[in-house]
Formats: C-alpha cells, structure tokens, sequence
C-alpha cells in the first residue's frame, strides 16, 4: 500500500531523516517507534505531505505522490490522526466529524455507521462541542474524523499519549477492525506493550534512520528494546 524508500527531510540546515524506508502493508499494522526526537513525527509529516522531502520516494499503490499536497494525498486514501489530535473546539461532535467529507465525492459524504460501532460514545455525543470533551473522547473524535475519508492507509501519530487505559483499549479494538477490513495502518508510538499486542510489521528509528525492521515478535529482542530506553 504505502512505499517510502531513501526519504531525506530537513528543516532548514537540520536533518529530520536520513536515507528513511520502509512499507506498510494492506491488513496489516506496521508500528514505528522510538525515542522523541528521533524523527517519528516528521516520517509522518512526510507521509501525509506536510512536510516536503528533500530526496526519496513515497508511493501509495505504487503511485509516486511527488510534492502532492496534504488534501490531494487524503483524496488518494491516505486518512491522518495527527499527535495532539486536532479537533476543532468550537464545532460540534458532528460537525468535527463532517470535516472529513472534504476530500469525498458528494455521493459519498456520510459518517461510516462503523464510526459509531468502533466508538459508541460519539454518536451520544453529536451535539457537543469538540472542546467539551475529555483528551479519551477527542481521541476516538479524531481517529472517527479521520474514518469518515474512507482511508486505504490510515496514519496515527501516538494516538495512546495522554489517554486512560479503558480508552486505549478502545483503540486497539478499532486498530485491529481496521486490519481486518484490509486498511494499512502505520502507526507511530512510544507505548511499547501497545505496539506488542497490535503490530504485524515494527520499524525503529533513532537519530532519523530507521536502525531495526522486523515482526511484532521481535519487540521482546533485548537488542531492539535498547533502541526504546531512555
């Protein structure tokens, strides 16, 4: 599904990446993870067109996206939950959730009934703002907006940060239904357990390259786990 190979970032004269590949798959759960800092966000920024690449590529389906812009790369099936979430405060549940037909064709501009299936607090909670609701709530607002694009490869930026257990485990129910539907999903976390009980493919970054790519299994390599210490 998603293709990045030998991708360069900076920002200004600092390099975020270097010579950065890797593939998420289509039904399956690829997990980035690292220290902060070490350049995760910025794979994503790059991935969702947020930031431009200085050398590299990254194709979705085997199209090359280019310097395509964020909205064309969401027409093109890419859906992103960013870090902090992002929900617009003074807009309403529904309406939060509404921002995602931006990219859809009229015929298609409907909230997904497995929005409300994956987070049934949503659909009791239309008519409240954004802002009114707890980070746990705004989580689930955020990957439900993000839903409603109808994604092929779905991008979430640490989406357990901050948030109590019994919503994380609501998260991974939806991660792993997402799975099963055949979306890629590339998942970038610091939260090692949850990336365990989730991921089929993990890459670990540290200083802006990725310096291990294996399976789930291969979290619990003492080798591995000292790329994930403080």
């Amino acid at each position: 599904m998603l293709q990045v190979n030998d991708v360069d970032l900076f920002y200004g004269a600092a390099q975020a990446l270097r010579g950065v590949s890797l593939e998420a798959r289509a039904g399956e759960i690829t997990c980035v993870l690292g220290r902060n800092g070490v350049g995760k966000t910025s794979l994503m920024r790059a991935v969702v067109g947020q930031q431009p690449v200085r050398r590299g590529r990254i194709a979705l389906e085997g199209r090359d996206l280019g310097s395509s812009a964020p909205y064309r790369r969401a027409r093109s099936g890419i859906g992103f939950v960013p870090q902090g979430r992002e929900v617009f405060p003074l807009l309403t549940v529904r309406e939060n959730l509404e921002t995602g037909y931006a990219p859809l064709k009229r015929s298609e501009r409907s909230i997904p009934a497995h929005v409300f299936e994956l987070f049934p607090i949503l659909k009791s909670m239309l008519g409240r703002r954004g802002g009114d609701l707890s980070g746990g709530q705004q989580q689930q607002l955020a990957i439900g907006r993000a839903l409603v694009t109808r994604p092929k490869l779905l991008v979430l930026d640490e989406p357990t940060e901050g948030i109590q257990p019994s919503i994380i485990k609501d998260i991974g129910r939806a991660i792993r239904f997402l799975r099963g539907e055949g979306i890629a999903v590339l998942l970038v976390e610091q939260y090692l357990d949850f990336c365990r009980e989730l991921a089929d493919r993990v890459y670990v970054m540290d200083r802006g390259q990725i310096v291990f790519a294996g399976v789930g299994a291969d979290l619990d390599d003492p080798s591995v786990r000292a790329h994930l210490t403080v």
